[in-house]
């Protein structure tokens, strides 16, 4: 049998001081999902900044 395609879409969480694209995660690609922003580590700025999502 084939697989089924997944519904999940790799993107970049991008620091929104700094502009780095620092993390790579993978977010459901259902209609409606809420924006994701999370509090990470910029190893440019050298603190916990807000980084959202950023699609390549």
């Amino acid at each position: 049998m084939a697989k089924k395609k997944s519904k999940r879409e790799n993107v970049w969480l991008e620091c929104s001081q700094c502009k780095d694209r620092n993390y790579r995660t993978s977010v459901n690609v259902a209609e409606g999902t809420p924006k994701l922003k999370l509090k990470k580590f910029c190893r440019r700025e050298r603190k916990h900044t807000v980084h959202k999502i950023r699609r390549k």
